[in-house]
């Protein structure tokens, strides 16, 4: 049986960080709703932050090479994304929305993704819906219904040993409930490389 491949997408800008930390609970969580429906997945976790430099010259030159063309390889080849940012002046930031920008307009058409964010007050825990949700339908993804937002305070629990019936885990397992059951419902997407069916320099001259 085919693994589904889940890419989980980390714009947080510090090491570690809450951002990357709600991406693996959300991603492991996916995993495991999808193990309960009988379908194994596979899980790669991309740090925007390590990517920041060949994002800004993609948006300069419109090309992308090295480490962040085989990003964006994964991301438009998964069976689903998960997709998280931190939140600044109660929006995603920057970096998160440069590197949706230098995606193909269509690449995320009928996508499978779950959004989540990350901020230091609940106050902001609508950004998701009024910024980052009209984002991803105008790019004809399918959004999950249940997105997640995680302030300061809802990792102060960590420590306890309770924490796992708190409101985030719940959030988080009805989120991922949601996305493994579109993925489940799916085929396997079949992708071909960025160079698949490319020429090499032998056929071009004719040798």
């Amino acid at each position: 049986m085919t693994a589904r491949q889940i890419v989980a997408i980390s714009a947080g800008l510090g090491q570690p960080s809450s951002t990357r930390l709600l991406a693996d609970r959300l991603s492991a969580a996916t995993v495991a709703e999808l193990g309960d429906l009988g379908v194994t997945a596979e899980v790669t976790t991309v740090e925007l932050r390590d990517v920041a430099h060949a994002v800004t010259d993609a948006m300069l030159t419109g090309f992308a090479s090295g480490d962040l063309a085989e990003v964006i390889e994964k991301v438009t080849g998964a069976d689903a994304l998960v997709l998280v940012t931190p939140l600044f002046t109660t929006t995603y930031s920057g970096l998160f929305k440069s590197f949706v920008d230098i995606l193909d307009k269509d690449s995320l058409q009928g996508m499978p993704v779950l959004l989540g964010a990350t901020g230091g007050t609940s106050r902001h825990s609508l950004a998701v819906e009024y910024s980052m949700r009209p984002l991803f339908t105008y790019l004809h993804a399918d959004v999950a219904t249940t997105s997640v937002f995680a302030a300061t305070d809802d990792w102060a629990a960590e420590g306890d040993s309770t924490h796992d019936a708190g409101p985030l885990p719940a959030r988080i397992r009805k989120a991922a409930k949601e996305l493994a059951g579109t993925v489940a419902a799916r085929e396997p997407r079949t992708t071909t490389g960025m160079f698949d069916g490319v020429p090499s320099f032998a056929q071009m001259f004719g040798q």
